[in-house]
């Protein structure tokens, strides 16, 4: 079974979107845990356009599951957040400023003698670290080399493909997630992840750790409860 890690980024917009603290982003993340949830996941930008540095501090010192924060690891605060903040695992997300939502993995050819040293800063201070990359065995095999604990394999292609051919749509994520277990490094997975997709993806790819699920889940939990919707995510995350 793939622990599910609900990202509560879109509360945090919901919230600041009026200014003061409702929803409340920590009771929200509190509430998943207790239906279920094996993680909170929160990606952070410097413009704090919905994830607060100051939630991340709260988070960590009230949540009791896994805390896995996302983000650049080129800005400088975002590094800083994440060795004060100490959580469970770093996601290293190739951000570029102002973007709406990640969009693509790293090149981890061109940038492998950067990211080994992210790695190392990260690890010598007690962090997994898991690196997003496309579906691409030689980004998977570059990934390794850099001292990563694990890859998120960035699921957008195979949400966007799975209605027409879910065959076709998985088939990449197969070949990288193969490479991934080769090479004895763990595997995540996220991005456009939902009730409709989730659920075949884990059956197909069996050796998956981790899904970092939250625009989806979050506009179901407005139809069917956040109790409700956390289940059902668990549920499909179990691949049974």
């Amino acid at each position: 079974m793939a622990k599910l890690s609900v990202n509560i980024n879109k509360i945090a917009t919901l919230r600041n979107s009026r200014g003061g603290n409702n929803p409340d982003v920590l009771q929200a993340a509190l509430a998943c845990e207790r239906f279920g949830a094996q993680g909170i996941t929160v990606h952070p930008r410097p413009d704090e356009r919905h994830i607060r540095y100051q939630d991340v501090f709260d988070l960590r010192t009230n949540i009791r599951t896994e805390l896995n924060i996302e983000g650049n690891c080129r800005e400088e605060k975002f590094v800083r957040l994440v060795l004060d903040t100490q959580p469970a695992q770093v996601t290293l997300v190739p951000d570029n400023p102002g973007q709406i939502t990640s969009n693509h993995g790293w090149d981890t050819i061109t940038h492998k003698s950067y990211l080994q040293d992210m790695c190392a800063l990260f690890k010598g201070a007690g962090i997994r670290v898991s690196i997003f990359v496309d579906p691409d065995p030689v980004m998977v095999e570059a990934a390794s080399q850099t001292g990563t604990d694990r890859v998120e394999l960035y699921t957008e292609a195979y949400a966007k493909g799975y209605a027409d051919n879910r065959e076709a749509a998985i088939t990449p994520y197969r070949t990288a997630a193969a490479v991934a277990r080769q090479l004895g490094i763990g595997l995540n997975a996220g991005h456009d992840l939902d009730l409709h997709n989730l659920h075949y993806f884990v059956q197909e790819i069996p050796d998956l750790l981790e899904v970092s699920i939250g625009h989806a889940l979050i506009s179901d939990a407005l139809y069917l409860g956040l109790e409700e919707t956390v289940g059902r995510y668990l549920a499909a995350a179990s691949g049974v």
